[in-house]
């Protein structure tokens, strides 16, 4: 008997694909993916968890008003959990308005049906929905950039410097605002950076990975300083899967790895890693391809996460660091090239 009717947005991509193998193979809910199939989600992502003992794929814009009230109420979910969004800070620098549409507007959408569905008035949940919630998922980068000392807690002031934080930060306050004006059951959960199986080869650890085993070069903005607080997806998973069924409502929690590394040590570590799976040659290393480019404007200095309320109130703590858990992302694409292509 399935326990929950689970929406999950954005399931076709990154860190929403992994959380929906994470939830097939740790609960007993009841998964419907939603995703547009952007550039960004990719089916073969979700191979092996759709079909009759899987999720069940709906493709639709989170956006379109009309589309997602006839899903609540085709579906009557009682929970959800929001991954969609515009999220590549470069891409929010050129073209800003699919970040606003995306991130603003489709989570006001999906708060509003939920709304509508699990509420007789502010305050007031229908005696089906008692155990409802809608867990927004966020970014670190709504805080805005820290100095080379301190740690991002949920009492960090939002200050965010891209198109895409501002659209997350703003994001964050509707939900908070539901929270408070109508007492809807939400939780949000603001992340540091992800890596791991199934990301988008736009980013940061993907694109070294693909540069270096292309023989092309390997950029890095500015000096390669800028430091970034890394966090293996699946233990972000399980740190979502606990303030879903266990944070308090209205409550955020920060999820980090602890694992502070600047974009240099990163190609680094790439590079040394590959020379020992597959290695170039006796005389070669995969660092020499490495090569410095222009600093994209806004660029953050350095994230890092305190995640000490997740850990002290519900047990949570990341299982990998930076060093195990980026192997296994390197073997993971050696045998996934199609995913670099």
């Amino acid at each position: 008997m399935k326990s929950n009717k689970v929406l999950l947005t954005g399931g076709a991509g990154f860190i929403g694909s992994n959380y929906v193998q994470h939830a097939l193979e740790n609960t007993q809910d009841e998964i419907f993916v939603l995703d547009k199939l952007t550039y960004a989600g990719n089916l073969k992502n979700l191979e092996g968890c759709l079909g009759a003992h899987g999720a069940t794929f709906i493709e639709g814009d989170i956006c379109d008003e009309a589309f997602v009230k006839s899903l609540f109420e085709t579906y009557t979910f009682n929970r959800v959990i929001h991954f969609a969004a515009e999220s590549h800070v470069d891409n929010s620098i050129t073209g800003p308005a699919a970040f606003i549409e995306t991130n603003i507007v489709g989570t006001f959408h999906l708060l509003q049906n939920a709304y509508k569905l699990w509420m007789e008035g502010p305050n007031q949940l229908k005696e089906a929905f008692k155990d409802a919630r809608f867990l927004h998922v966020s970014t670190d980068e709504v805080y805005g950039t820290l100095g080379e000392t301190g740690l991002f807690t949920e009492e960090t002031p939002y200050a965010p410097n891209s198109p895409y934080s501002a659209s997350k930060a703003s994001s964050d306050f509707i939900v908070r605002s539901y929270f408070h004006t109508y007492g809807m059951p939400v939780v949000t959960t603001n992340c540091s950076n992800n890596y791991g199986p199934n990301q988008h080869k736009e980013k940061l650890i993907p694109t070294i990975i693909r540069k270096a085993i292309s023989g092309e070069p390997i950029p890095i903005y500015g000096d390669g300083k800028n430091i970034r607080d890394w966090l293996y997806v699946l233990d972000h998973c399980k740190g979502i899967q606990l303030a879903l069924d266990n944070g308090r409502l209205g409550e955020t929690y920060n999820i980090g790895g602890r694992n502070e590394r600047q974009n240099l040590y990163i190609a680094h570590t790439i590079c040394d890693l590959l020379d020992e799976i597959q290695p170039k040659g006796e005389t070669e290393t995969y660092r020499d391809q490495i090569t410095y480019v222009t600093d994209r404007p806004g660029h953050d200095f350095r994230y890092a996460i305190d995640a000490s309320k997740l850990e002290k109130e519900l047990g949570w703590s990341a299982e990998e660091n930076f060093e195990s858990g980026i192997k296994k992302t390197i073997e993971w694409y050696l045998n996934h090239k199609d995913r670099l292509l």
